[in-house]
C-alpha cells in the first residue's frame, strides 16, 4: 500500500474507551483513501493503515 501523509489527520478516540489515562485503546483518523489507526497512549508509534473498504467491512462485521 502507498505511503500516506498523516500528520494533519483529525485523531479519534472510541467514546466507549472510558477517558481514563490507563486504558487501552486506539485511535482512528480517515483519509481520502485510508483509515488509519494507532495506539491512543503512542501517539508518535506505529501507524495502520487500511483501505477505506477494507475498513468499512471490518466496522460492519463488528457486534454491537
Amino acid at each position: 500500500m502507498p505511503s500516506v501523509h498523516m500528520s494533519n489527520a483529525r485523531w479519534r478516540k472510541s467514546s466507549r474507551s472510558g477517558g481514563g489515562n490507563n486504558d487501552n485503546c486506539v485511535e482512528v483518523a480517515v483519509a481520502e483513501t485510508v483509515v488509519a489507526v494507532r495506539d491512543s497512549k503512542n501517539a508518535a508509534g506505529a501507524v495502520l493503515t487500511f483501505p477505506r473498504t477494507a475498513w468499512s467491512e471490518f466496522v460492519a462485521g463488528v457486534p454491537r
